[in-house]
């Protein structure tokens, strides 16, 4: 039975460019530690100076604001340690942020939440609200402010631009985890002007095991991962260069003129279908803002039926979907973005295409819906 992947907010696969381009560097034979003096180390730190130079100018910034991590969860607790070790003090954080920005500001310090809309929106004035709120409940500025690029299990897009300019004004940190965004929609952190960005290699079709906290320039950050002077004293350890030069090639593949609108173009086809397949059946509706979300993610709630009964019907007809909170998949949690916005955070299925996406993996999934949804509601199966 042929299977059909729909899960690429999760992790896409591998570009080619990035294959080829690891394969290259494989054959070289090359084994050294970039930080050397000697032939080998210089060529390794060659190779991963270009793939930091490939990584920067994707997301409009300078070669030195990228800290290569081992990935977006290990990139956003350096923001948050830094940001905390910066400066003690609460942090501003919504319940709607991804899983690796909640638990590591509440392991950091007091956490002031933001409120949401039902579309999943974080309002500018809502965290001028929270931003005061650090002032009288803790007598102190807040330590930093996240507030994600877009919404990693309903795709929508927050005013990210607004929410910085805010902080800006009133002398705070910033952080923005762009990790769900990346890849898909133009992320421009030099303009954006947030102190620090998280992204993630294998969410737009780079290795898994690499990624980067841009940091703004200037500004200086206590290092999470300690135990060495790599990354300019910013992130101790040995650099993985082969997965850095595969994360460079996937960004300069996208980076190429066109290629990114064009599989964005693309992206919001099989969504636009997946959505009309999908609510072609009774009791379906789609969560997220309407206009403003990522081209790649859809996030249904299905009424009268368990989100795990349909993501098992639909792996049984070789269709690949996620259900439960991002990152929680092994115990199926009700999602606690969903609950956020006041919706049903039981009953979530998030389809998601990318750049490898086919017409017939949303054909698959347009037949093969409605049979599993129908066959488990005469079941009475919750």
């Amino acid at each position: 039975m042929a299977r059909h992947y729909l899960d690429h907010a999760s992790t896409t696969p591998l570009r080619p460019e990035a294959r080829e381009a690891m394969a290259a560097w494989d054959a070289t034979g090359v084994t050294a530690d970039p930080g050397r003096v000697h032939t080998e180390g210089r060529i390794a730190r060659a190779a991963l100076e270009h793939a930091r130079e490939q990584v920067a100018s994707l997301f409009g910034v300078r070669p030195r604001q990228i800290v290569l991590t081992s990935g977006g969860t290990e990139a956003i607790n350096a923001a948050v340690w830094g940001a905390t070790r910066r400066s003690p003090g609460p942090v501003v954080c919504s319940p709607v942020e991804h899983s690796a920005v909640r638990d590591a500001s509440s392991r950091a310090a007091p956490v002031v939440p933001v409120g949401v809309d039902r579309s999943g929106t974080i309002h500018p004035d809502a965290v001028g609200d929270a931003i005061d709120r650090c002032h009288s409940a803790h007598g102190a500025a807040p330590s930093v402010v996240h507030c994600q690029f877009a919404n990693h299990e309903v795709g929508t897009v927050q005013p990210v631009g607004a929410v910085v300019e805010r902080c800006r004004a009133a002398g705070v940190v910033t952080h923005v985890d762009a990790v769900a965004a990346a890849g898909h929609v133009p992320v421009d952190a030099g303009q954006l002007g947030a102190d620090l960005v998280s992204v993630s290699s294998h969410k737009l079709g780079g290795p898994v095991g690499i990624g980067a906290l841009i940091v703004g320039a200037g500004l200086r950050f206590d290092p999470f991962v300690v135990g060495g002077d790599q990354e300019r004293a910013r992130r101790g350890g040995v650099e993985n260069v082969a997965a850095a030069i595969g994360f460079g090639a996937a960004c300069e593949a996208l980076a190429a003129a066109g290629r990114l609108g064009a599989e964005q173009a693309a992206a919001v086809s099989h969504t636009s279908r997946l959505v009309h397949a999908a609510t072609g059946t009774p009791g379906v509706q789609v969560y997220g803002d309407p206009d403003h979300r990522l081209p790649h993610i859809v996030c249904l709630g299905v009424d009268g039926v368990g989100a795990e009964p349909v993501l098992v019907g639909l792996d049984q007809a070789g269709i690949a979907v996620h259900s439960g909170s991002s990152c929680s998949s092994e115990s199926l949690a009700p999602s606690p973005v969903l609950e956020a916005m006041g919706v049903d955070g039981e009953r979530s299925l998030r389809l998601s295409v990318g750049w490898s996406t086919g017409p017939e993996d949303v054909d698959a999934f347009a037949a093969a819906f409605p049979r599993v949804v129908d066959a488990l509601r005469a079941l009475g199966v919750t």
